[in-house]
């Protein structure tokens, strides 16, 4: 399953492999993607081979110590990204052992063939009973099952799987448990959903985030400079009629370049998408996670993601005289071939309390389909054309009806249903309204209370539905939202959206229909829930495989935390190398310029000793700093100004202090060895 336990990030099956890879990243094709490691190595190549050729005047053993420290500086660093693409490997292989191979029942010519899962292709229909593992992804297109998807989602409750509406995608390798249905495939193999949660899990797709690349560009920029800084110093020594050997100044070169959070980067944002995955969701590239710390504005469609999605009708109110049986019968007849939730439920209200007994639609009936553009579906039978749908849809639909009595006693109606929160469906039959239908929907338990945690946080929240304002109205008070659109189009999505993004916003979107995929493919971060259809899951740019749209609040505060990690330990990095600076160049050119002597405040004991323990400080400070690049900064909802002061006053103040104190301890350590 996905959901990870926490467990240790520095257990034996993650050590040994994380050691083995960091020996395996020192290709330099692979070391080259990170230019300040790079350098380090080149450097350390150089000292490697002065110590071979013995070219200078300096001890063997001390250049063998600074050859030393230098290699495990870049295997610290290696190790670094190796540990948690580890971390990542370890929950793919828990998810490979879920696709194990499968076997599915074709349904071909009106025949059942057993076949293994992967010749299936895209388009076949399988047939899926009680018991069985899903063989592909894919819709179901006929009957309604529960189904068991712990194996993705850890979760032991079922869920139902069912044709029509918004929960009809299943995933491969999940088990249903009760009823059959049947799936229509919708990838070809090694293209399914699992297939590509075990490759971004395992970050081969990872691509570097527009953060990280700038953060590059400054790392490689400081590296230069100080490249610049240390070739002028054999000049001054010249001057000051001395020298300065080659591996004294390639040493000094690495103890001052931004190694640190060079060899920190990669693992930042590697282990940003592997917390993400912990809280069962599942990014598509670390840009999202990144955006997901910067939002404004959060838009959630209503259906299946505010509520619980499975509305359910809960009466039948006329007018213009309509008899109650009659209504009862139309909507029975509209809703036969709906094999949405709320058809069915239309179905057995008028069963159960009308004694409606019409099992199917007669021979001659034509069905007319739901579609978002006319919000209108039904059944044309024995010469009568039965409409069922929204209000305004309906009288649009019948030009003339809208300035009837009865659409005026239908509007009263609707409006008392819209205002005790329920949706209103019209129904009406050869251009009469016979009535309405009240569909009740259900919000989600605790919804309310995320949705005031999202707004402490500065993110104001906005629900789309197509309901009339009404309805919206009453839905959005129930859910605790600052906004809401109602009567929404996928243009009308797409449109808010724009028109934030427009505004300098960043904008996330929670959505599980496929007239909710345009607008997930256009936020800065789509998040699509895992109970949805499968263009919304290819849509979006996150999965939730729990399918809560409040656990975009972890989602926010793991994309901040990863901001803030980074910004936190490049601070500890530039304060650091600012220190080392001025902890160990007047002790290293105390005998050329004497007077440098009084700038020896923390009293190095020799030139040697303080490159050297420089160099050790350098190596060892990145393996301390490895479990908080991994957990990430604990982030605290707060303005922007307050968490700038935080972080330089316990990372800018703890970068500057941490040389001075570890530099001074080492360089005691190795005057007491007589390692230098």
């Amino acid at each position: 399953m996905v959901r990870a336990t926490s467990k240790s990030m520095f257990t034996a099956e993650l050590i040994v492999p994380a050691v083995r890879d960091a020996f395996f990243k020192l290709h330099p094709a692979q070391l080259i993607r990170n230019p300040v490691m790079f350098v380090t190595a080149i450097v350390a190549l150089l000292l490697t081979i002065l110590l071979v050729i013995g070219t200078d005047a300096l001890a063997t053993g001390f250049k063998l110590q600074l050859v030393v420290w230098l290699w495990l500086t870049v295997l610290f660093g290696t190790f670094a990204e190796a540990l948690a693409e580890g971390r990542g490997k370890a929950q793919a292989a828990s998810l490979r052992a879920t696709k194990a191979e499968l076997t599915a029942r074709r349904l071909k010519s009106g025949r059942i063939e057993d076949l293994p899962a992967s010749q299936l292709r895209a388009g076949d229909i399988v047939l899926v009973t009680t018991g069985d593992l899903i063989p592909a992804d894919g819709e179901v297109i006929e009957g309604v099952a529960s189904v068991n998807e712990s194996a993705i989602t850890g979760e032991s409750a079922p869920v139902i799987r069912e044709a029509g509406g918004d929960r009809s995608a299943v995933t491969a390798g999940t088990r249903v448990i009760s009823d059959e249905i049947r799936v229509r495939v919708t990838v070809d193999p090694g293209q399914g959903f699992l297939d590509r949660m075990i490759a971004l899990v395992e970050g081969a797709e990872r691509q570097k985030t527009p953060n990280e690349i700038a953060l590059t560009i400054l790392l490689v920029g400081l590296t230069i400079i100080f490249l610049i800084a240390v070739s002028t110093i054999p000049g001054f020594a010249s001057y000051a009629g001395g020298a300065i050997p080659v591996a004294i100044l390639a040493a000094l070169l690495i103890t001052l370049i931004p190694t640190t959070i060079a060899a920190l980067l990669s693992a930042i944002g590697i282990a940003g998408m592997d917390r993400l995955v912990r809280f069962n969701v599942l990014a598509k590239s670390g840009r999202a996670v990144e955006a997901a710390g910067d939002i404004d504005v959060l838009l959630l469609d209503k259906t299946g993601t505010i509520t619980i999605g499975d509305r359910q009708a809960s009466e039948f109110r006329t007018v213009d005289g309509t008899q109650p049986g009659q209504l009862a019968e139309a909507a029975l007849l509209a809703s036969l071939a709906d094999e949405t939730p709320e058809g069915r439920s239309i179905v057995v209200l008028a069963r159960e309390k009308f004694g409606v007994r019409r099992a199917v639609l007669p021979a001659d009936a034509t069905v007319i389909p739901f579609t978002a553009q006319t919000r209108i579906s039904g059944v044309k039978t024995g010469g009568a054309l039965i409409q069922k749908g929204a209000v305004d849809s309906i009288l649009k639909a019948n030009p003339g009806l809208d300035e009837t009595a009865a659409a005026t006693e239908l509007r009263r109606i609707t409006d008392e249903i819209a205002r005790a929160g329920m949706t209103p469906l019209a129904v009406a039959q050869d251009g009469r309204l016979l009535g309405a239908i009240a569909l009740k929907d259900i919000i989600k338990a605790g919804i309310r209370e995320r949705f005031a945690e999202l707004r402490r946080m500065g993110i104001r929240t906005v629900m789309i539905t197509g309901d009339n304002p009404l309805t919206a109205a009453a839905i959005a008070a129930e859910a605790g939202v600052d906004d809401f659109l109602a009567q929404a189009t996928p243009e009308d999505k797409l449109d808010l959206i724009r028109r934030e993004q427009q505004g300098g916003k960043l904008v996330a979107m929670c959505g599980d229909g496929t007239n909710d995929a345009p607008a997930l493919a256009q936020a800065d971060v789509g998040v699509a829930m895992n109970t949805g259809t499968q263009a919304a899951r290819e849509a979006g740019n996150m999965v939730d495989l729990d399918s809560d749209p409040t656990k975009l609040i972890e989602v926010v505060g793991l994309g901040k935390q990863m901001l803030m990690t980074r910004g936190a330990l490049t601070t500890f990095s530039v304060a650091n190398d600012v220190a080392k600076y001025f902890a160990i160049i007047p002790a290293m050119f105390v005998t050329l310029y004497p007077g440098l002597g009084v700038l020896n405040v923390m009293g190095l004991a020799t030139p040697e000793s303080a490159i050297l323990s420089a160099i050790i400080f350098n190596a060892l400070i990145i393996p301390l700093l490895v479990p908080l690049a991994l957990r990430g900064v604990t982030y605290k909802p707060m303005g922007a100004g307050p968490l700038l002061a935080r972080n330089l006053a316990i990372y800018g103040l703890g970068g500057l202090v941490a040389p001075f104190v570890g530099i001074k301890i080492i360089d005691m350590i190795v005057g007491g060895l007589g390692l230098a």
